[in-house]
């Protein structure tokens, strides 16, 4: 599913990243707990979260996951979008909650990681 699918079925907006928009991505998950997604090992992943801090981007970065939806209107701050960048990140801010977002994407035919 390509990045600006994404965005228009999550009425989310490309913040950091906007030349990933026609990137595909292949499996989503849903999480607030950094640790859980330190786990996955899983290639061309979007992680969905409400963890909106600069924890989530450098979580990001070890576990090599380089697309973030936030969710619940979370604003990503000037430190996080620029750490983003420097790592090619691609953010995105959706209005809608975890909930809401993850099953809107699975309905769409975005795959669980398992």
């Amino acid at each position: 599913m390509q990045i600006s699918k994404i965005c228009q079925l999550l009425s989310a907006q490309i913040i950091c990243g906007e030349e990933h928009a026609t990137a595909n991505i292949e499996r989503g998950y849903s999480s607030d707990l950094m640790s859980d997604v330190l786990t996955l090992d899983t290639d061309n992943l979007l992680l969905i979260t409400g963890m909106c801090n600069l924890q989530a981007i450098r979580t990001s970065e070890m576990a090599d996951i380089r697309f973030i939806v936030f969710v619940r209107n979370k604003k990503a701050n000037d430190e996080m979008l620029a750490l983003a960048k420097e790592n090619s990140l691609c953010i995105l801010e959706s209005p809608f909650t975890l909930f809401k977002a993850s099953g809107i994407l699975y309905q769409a035919g975005l795959k669980p990681v398992y």
